[in-house]
């Protein structure tokens, strides 16, 4: 079954915790496979990530999509000097 990918902006977005992580803004598209590639966020919880910073997550995190979206994984905090966060969100 096809959605459209725009149906994920405006969504709220939870870790596997079930803590709200923030809501989707954009998409990140890969266009050569035609596919999302990606979930970004303008804002996020600052007792998840450093700052409220933006992110970007990969949307092979992604468990499900209905009302809201669920991650599969998520780290339990994000840094803003954490390279490995850097590196995988």
């Amino acid at each position: 079954m096809q959605r459209e990918a725009t149906m994920l902006i405006g969504k709220d977005v939870y870790t596997p915790q079930g803590r709200l992580l923030g809501e989707v803004s954009n998409l990140i598209l890969d266009l050569e496979l035609n596919k999302v590639d990606g979930i970004f966020l303008d804002w996020t919880d600052p007792g998840l990530v450093e700052g409220s910073m933006a992110v970007n997550i990969p949307y092979r995190w992604v468990q499900a999509v209905g009302d809201v979206v669920l991650l599969r994984h998520f780290p339990e905090w994000v840094s803003a000097g954490d390279e490995e966060s850097r590196s995988t969100l």
